[in-house]
């Protein structure tokens, strides 16, 4: 059997993957769901995925966070870019299929490049088998067909529920912190009461307000 069409049985096997992790209001499929599925149908062909880095080009990015407000603080990370080289080898026949893919990561200093290499290695996966994601992706066969609805208008009775505001989460400002504080700066709310149009204020956050009121 020729290593393609080993790759097509294993093309044949995977179906579409759920996003299985949440990272800054991004979903994605982790490495390690991606690799459970592929791992076991390598074997089963008697396949090998060797990967080499062709090239690597850093770039530092500088930026700032918490701006306009007592936390504003520099932040710098590292954008990775590489060039890979994915090669199947058919360890049976010594057949080969090479492929080149590109990927880039930013983290922190020591994670940038690291973070280029996984996300590099998921997506040459998940685009050589054609793998659909979840039932959203236009290309999953699996897909549920969208009926053609209308939408029925919101109704007014049913206004969106206020959040407390809260000022730090996890030792930063949280985001609804830091719009307030912008919304204040830019004389957009002049009062606790027009931030209480908003969001639900507690008493330690609304004396901590009073205080930036022009």
């Amino acid at each position: 059997m020729s290593i393609y069409k080993k790759l097509l049985l294993i093309q044949k096997a995977v179906k579409g993957l759920k996003k299985d992790k949440k990272s800054n209001n991004y979903e994605y499929v982790t490495g390690n769901k991606l690799l459970s599925f592929i791992r076991p149908l390598m074997d089963e062909h008697g396949l090998l995925l060797k990967q080499e880095v062709i090239s690597i080009d850093n770039d530092r990015m500088d930026y700032k966070t918490g701006i306009g407000t007592t936390w504003e603080k520099e932040k710098s990370e590292i954008l990775s870019k590489v060039m890979m080289r994915f090669t199947w080898i058919d360890s049976e026949t010594g057949e080969t299929d090479v492929n080149l893919f590109g990927a880039n990561g930013q983290n922190d200093w020591e994670k940038g490049l690291g973070s280029a290499l996984t996300y590099s290695e998921r997506y040459f996966l998940l685009k050589y088998f054609h793998i659909a994601t979840d039932e959203d992706d236009i290309d999953n066969p699996n897909r549920k067909p969208v009926e053609n609805k209308t939408v029925p208008a919101p109704s007014k009775a049913l206004a969106p529920t206020k959040k407390r505001l809260f000022e730090e989460s996890a030792g930063e400002p949280t985001k609804a912190w830091l719009r307030v504080l912008e919304g204040i700066k830019a004389d957009k709310l002049l009062s606790i009461a027009d931030v209480e149009k908003h969001y639900i204020v507690g008493s330690a956050e609304a004396t901590k307000l009073k205080t930036k009121f022009k």
